[in-house]
């Protein structure tokens, strides 16, 4: 299955890490008039930063959220505790600023950026909602593919060109915060984590809204169904391919949105479960990406822990889940709780004093 051209165009484009602005980053933060590593995560966070942007003391000036939502046909097998008409419920939510994630970005300096990457309901016109009109819903991944691989790769390049829209228009665009909206959407995002990871879904499926035991057992049934369906599909499989039969339209649009934002140095600010999905996806299609990804938290999906590890974003590889608060509201949360403490690391960066400017005696000279 082929990816459009400019799709292609845009994987080859996004760089691996500058190690000439990582290693100089290393040498400032050991310069700093502070015993060497007790910044702990925060230092090994300033490096990536560095490692993703190529500039050696990162600023973070135009943050924004960008919040798909959409719908799934998953949820019509009983695997959602709220019935999918919330989703529209929670965008009109997000419209009149009621929501978690208004009250944090607000809070965090960050923009959101609200996109109907595919809801099944009728919304208003708003001048704050971007419409793709691509199709409502996703098809019931249980019986039949979540859409057509053109409409995934047309929801894949909505994400990018909003990316790349929001990059080139003021205020511009530093950091991108990934963030979702869709009743059942834990589900698919199973079924990829368990594709990708080859984890059971015994692993991969949680309980999302806070389903009941019975509940539990039949989304593990649905998720097994789903990759049942495809020929339990692996990670040598498309990515393209996994996305179609398996993801949603947000996270398709999330996916692209990644690998717009790798391509241009962008860091990419994931959040939770479903979020990590589209950068499975994305990964999938340009490994390099995994450079520019940064986990803002692990929630209590068991199975994002499986997601996190696969692309590498881990305490022992340096690149671990900056907070741990058992977090599963998605929204971009935790994301955006996050974003405060990245913004205090790098001003620590720029702003502290190095052992020869203050006059104190570092400890190997």
């Amino acid at each position: 299955m082929h990816l459009d051209a400019q799709l292609q165009t845009l994987c080859e484009r996004i760089p691996g890490p500058a190690e000439a602005a990582a290693a100089a980053a290393r040498q400032r933060l050991d310069s700093l008039t502070k015993p060497r590593h007790s910044l702990g995560q925060l230092e090994s966070l300033l490096v990536r930063l560095s490692a993703s942007t190529s500039v050696v003391c990162p600023t973070v000036n135009a943050p924004a959220v960008l919040l798909a939502a959409a719908d799934h046909g998953v949820a019509n097998e009983g695997v959602s505790a709220y019935p999918q008409v919330v989703t529209v419920q929670m965008v009109q939510n997000f419209l009149i600023g009621g929501a978690a994630i208004n009250a944090l970005a607000a809070e965090a300096g960050a923009r959101i950026i609200l996109v109907d990457a595919g809801v099944a309901g009728d919304l208003p016109n708003h001048p704050g909602l971007l419409r793709l009109g691509i199709r409502r819903g996703s098809g019931n991944i249980a019986r039949e593919p979540a859409m057509h691989p053109d409409e995934a790769r047309q929801a894949m390049l909505a994400g990018a060109q909003l990316v790349e829209s929001a990059y080139t228009q003021s205020p511009g665009l530093d950091m991108l915060l990934l963030a979702d909206m869709g009743i059942a959407n834990t589900t698919p995002t199973a079924a990829l984590t368990s594709a990708y990871t080859g984890a059971a879904p015994a692993e991969t499926v949680g309980r999302g809204t806070g389903i009941d035991d019975a509940m539990l057992e039949q989304k593990r049934r649905v998720v097994t169904m789903a990759l049942q369906r495809c020929g339990n599909p692996d990670r040598t499989t498309p990515a393209l391919t996994l996305l179609s039969e398996l993801g949603g339209l947000e996270i398709a649009v999330l996916a692209g949105a990644t690998l717009a934002a790798a391509a241009q140095r962008i860091p990419i600010l994931l959040d939770g479960y479903i979020t990590t999905s589209a950068a499975l996806v994305a990964a999938g299609l340009a490994p390099s990406v995994t450079t520019h990804l940064f986990a803002s938290h692990r929630s209590a999906e068991p199975g994002h822990r499986l997601a996190l590890e696969h692309l590498g974003l881990t305490v022992d590889a340096g690149a671990g889940p900056l907070l741990q608060l058992d977090l599963r509201l998605g929204e971009g949360s935790g994301a955006a709780l996050a974003l405060p403490l990245i913004l205090s690391a790098t001003r620590l960066m720029r702003n502290m004093a190095t052992f020869g400017e203050a006059g104190v005696s570092d400890r190997d000279t």
